[in-house]
C-alpha cells in the first residue's frame, strides 16, 4: 500500500513538472512551408518560402513592404533568425504595429490598407563603423525610438550568416538581443500608449532607382505570449 501511494505521488509530481515545462513554450508562427497566417501590407516586394525560410525580395518603385502576422500580440518574447542575402539591403521586424487610416491619395490608388506604423527592430549589415542592428526605430512613428545617445554602432550582426534575434516586449519596455548580446533596453511609455498591441511584420525596404534586386531571409520565427 505504501509503495502504491509513493507511485501515485511520483506520478502526480511528474505530471505537474511536465505541465510546468510545457507551459509558455515558444510557439512557431511560421510553419516553414507556407505563408499561412501572414498577409502582405503596403508595397509590392515579393515574399516566398524556400527551404524553410521566408525570402523577401525588393522591387524597384515599391515603397516599404511588410509581411504581417494575422494575429496581434501585446506582451511577448519573439525569437527568429535572419540573414541579409544582399548586404546593401536595410531591413527590420515590426512589433506591436498597426495600419493608419487610408488617405485620399491611397484610396484613389486603390490601396486596401493604410501605412504600416509602429516599433521596428533594425536589421542592418555590419560595415566598418559597425551596425545599428537591434535598435528600435519608429516606422512612420517619428523616427528613432532608441535615444540618439544610445545609437552606438556595433559588430554583433554577422554578414552573410544567419543571425539570432530575441525581442522581449513587456509593457512599455522593449529589450533586444542580437546573437546573444543585449543591444537595446528601451522604455517608451508614450509610444506604448498608442501601440500596446499589434502585428509582427517582416520588412523589405524600398530601394533607389536602378539598384537591386536585394533579398533578406527569415526562419525559425517563434513567439511566447507573456501574461501581464
Amino acid at each position: 500500500m505504501k509503495q502504491y501511494s509513493l507511485l501515485i505521488l511520483f506520478s502526480f509530481v511528474s505530471t505537474g513538472l511536465l505541465a510546468k515545462h510545457h507551459k509558455g513554450e515558444m510557439t512557431p508562427i511560421f510553419d516553414g512551408k507556407t505563408l499561412n497566417g501572414w498577409t502582405q501590407l503596403n508595397g509590392t516586394a515579393t515574399y516566398r518560402v524556400d527551404k524553410g525560410a521566408i525570402i523577401g525580395k525588393t522591387k524597384e518603385g515599391s515603397p516599404n513592404s511588410f509581411l504581417c502576422s494575422d494575429k496581434l500580440y501585446g506582451d511577448f518574447e519573439l525569437q527568429f533568425q535572419v540573414k541579409l542575402i544582399s548586404n546593401e539591403l536595410n531591413s527590420g521586424v515590426q512589433i506591436r504595429s498597426q495600419c493608419k487610416e487610408l488617405t485620399d491619395k491611397e484610396k484613389a490608388r486603390g490601396d486596401k490598407h493604410g501605412r504600416v506604423n509602429g516599433p521596428q527592430v533594425e536589421i542592418e549589415a555590419t560595415k566598418e563603423k559597425g551596425a545599428e542592428s537591434g535598435y528600435v526605430y519608429g516606422e512612420a512613428l517619428g523616427g528613432w525610438m532608441t535615444p540618439k545617445s544610445d545609437l552606438i554602432p556595433h559588430k554583433h550582426f554577422k554578414n552573410g550568416e544567419w543571425n539570432q534575434y530575441r525581442i522581449v516586449a513587456k509593457g512599455p519596455r522593449i529589450q533586444t538581443w542580437v546573437n546573444g548580446t543585449i543591444v537595446s533596453n528601451l522604455t517608451d511609455r508614450e509610444k506604448h500608449k498608442s501601440h500596446p498591441k499589434g502585428f509582427i511584420g517582416l520588412q523589405v525596404h524600398s530601394i533607389k532607382k536602378g539598384s537591386g534586386p536585394y533579398m533578406v531571409a527569415w526562419k525559425n520565427i517563434k513567439i511566447k505570449e507573456l501574461s501581464k
